[in-house]
């Protein structure tokens, strides 16, 4: 059966499907044909809904191609999910194979594995089309109409479910300072859904006769270009009164037995030294001295670390914020054993400890082997970052007159765990991470635009600190304010400022992903063959 579905399918669908994903692969970086968003999805709109040849009774009264079935719908998408990830996600190949101690044919099974898993989410998406749609003209509209909404909902089950919402669409158009703060009320869900009514637009035209075609087509590109017109907006520089040096350390990726006494103590000393002295150009003492998640041994409970940090504060007379490896000892808490936590450190100008962050959101066979029992095979890709516990809490760090709102890494892709601090009292975010695990790939490009879209949503300075790069300063309409140049040992100064006032999508969270959900489900109700039969 499921041959005869596949065979019924015609070529032309097919090849609109992987169009569609290679689309989809390059409106995110590396490369970045972002205002190519516009389209991407169209060709696999009208796959979905021109892929059946009609019958012999409908070709004789001239009809139509006609919409896939479910099932054809759910493997047209699904196929183009598994090339976009192939080609979005690429580096974890690389990721796998050079810090994961994973054999070639291995890390190419893992990324084979991740791409027809997580396609699935563009499967669902294809399947709930298909859903809707039928052989009659009025469904297929209806189809269409209801397509933004299906997609969004599959973004939000992408981020609430497996946890990976990874380059979701709206995310493309965070240079595009106009459109991007549609973010500010509906989170970057919003931008996404935007994207989609223009690619919906474009389908109809190719989906209509050629008499209707021409005008539907130049008002579906028209309002595209109108717009990806505010890509040349840009409202003036933000004022700012606060300052913080961000040191990228850029740490290499060493195995244990690499990091000898010696080199231990250089790397502080060498980060000391570049934390205390003023980069050229500074104007202004730091209010702040940030140090990023790195593959650096630097435990928390580590003497050596503890004074060096300390008198880095002292010094400096100043906040410091360092990534550190947060250490729960049992002896702390005896009816449990030892803990370690990927967390940020905050250390006050006197040189006391007086708070830490410890990382909720965990990666998985990186930072954790999610069913144990299951995966004992995977345990050893958290080798050479370890098993982690799970944080408890997003509560601001307090840092004299100002409330930090941090979160490690890859935490940045989620848009409501980051906005519950800001709803907590953060005035300015702080992102740590480490983007060394994804070398020169396209990944670090693509991990920068997603904690912009951070910075937009909540209307917040965001102060991100990596281990190589982009480490930056970030304005609430996401634009990059100063930087430094990646993969080089030095610190940079960069300005901010402190905000108390809220967005509506602070306050709210996802309402409008939700909203999405609950329209979608409302007509799929409606279409189950049963109640279709009893309105018959």
């Amino acid at each position: 059966m499921l041959c005869l579905r596949v065979r019924s399918t015609r070529k032309s669908a097919w090849l609109l499907a992987l169009l569609s994903a290679g689309l989809q692969i390059v409106i995110f970086p590396l490369p970045n044909l972002y205002m190519l968003c516009w389209v991407a999805v169209t060709p696999l709109l009208v796959a979905l809904l021109r892929t059946r040849p009609p019958d012999t009774l409908q070709l004789r009264a001239g009809g139509r191609l006609l919409p896939a079935t479910p099932l054809q719908a759910f493997l047209l998408a699904y196929a183009c999910g598994v090339v976009w990830y192939a080609g979005t996600c690429y580096w974890i190949y690389n990721t796998m194979r050079q810090y994961g101690g994973v054999e070639a044919p291995a890390a190419v099974g893992i990324l084979i594995l991740f791409c027809l898993y997580l396609a699935l989410y563009h499967g669902l998406f294809g399947l709930l089309v298909g859903l809707v749609a039928g052989a009659g003209k009025t469904s297929t509209r209806r189809a269409l109409v209801l397509a933004p909404f299906l997609w969004v909902a599959v973004e939000l089950a992408r981020t609430r479910i497996t946890g990976f919402p990874w380059d979701l669409l709206g995310v493309t158009q965070v240079d595009n300072i106009p459109l991007a703060r549609i973010a500010t009320a509906t989170g970057v869900y919003g931008i996404s859904f935007e994207i989609l009514v223009v690619n919906v637009a474009l389908a109809a035209a190719f989906l209509v006769r050629r008499e209707k075609r021409n005008n539907l087509l130049l008002a579906a590109l028209g309002a595209a270009v109108v717009l990806q017109s505010g890509l040349g907006v840009s409202p003036p520089p933000l004022p700012t009164d606060h300052s913080a040096r961000l040191v990228q350390q850029n740490v290499p990726i060493l195995q244990g037995a690499e990091w000898t006494k010696e080199y231990f103590d250089n790397t502080l000393r060498e980060l000391t030294e570049i934390s205390l002295n003023p980069p050229s150009g500074a104007q202004r003492h730091p209010d702040l001295i940030v140090w990023p998640e790195s593959p650096a041994p630097f435990y928390t409970s580590d003497p050596l670390y503890r004074d060096a940090l300390s008198n880095v504060a002292r010094v400096g007379q100043t906040w410091v914020l360092a990534g550190s490896l947060g250490i729960q000892n049992a002896s702390q808490t005896p009816d449990q054993a030892t803990r370690l936590f990927n967390s940020a450190v905050l250390v006050s100008p006197a040189g006391d400890w007086v708070g830490r962050y410890d990382k909720m959101h965990l990666v998985p066979f990186g930072e954790y082997v999610p069913f144990k029992k299951v995966f004992s095979f995977a345990g050893g890709l958290t080798k050479e970052v370890g098993d982690f516990s799970r944080g408890r809490s997003r509560a601001p760090l307090q840092a004299g007159e100002a409330k930090l709102g941090v979160f490690i890494c890859y935490e940045s892709i989620f848009p409501d765990e980051i906005r519950q601090p800001v709803a907590a009292g953060a005035q300015v975010l702080v992102n740590v991470s480490n983007d060394g695990w994804y070398g020169d790939s396209g990944a670090y490009a693509q991990h920068l635009k997603q904690a912009r879209m951070r910075a937009v949503e909540n209307n917040r300075w965001l102060l991100r600190d990596t281990n190589t790069g982009v480490t930056a300063a970030i304005d609430p309409y996401g634009r990059v304010v100063t930087s430094a140049p990646r993969k080089l040992r030095t610190a940079v100064d960069v300005p901010y400022a402190l905000a108390s006032v809220t967005t509506f999508y602070t306050r709210h969270g996802d309402w409008f992903a939700y909203l999405c959900a609950i329209i979608s489900m409302a007509v799929l109700f409606m279409r189950l063959p049963f109640l279709t039969r009893t309105r018959q």
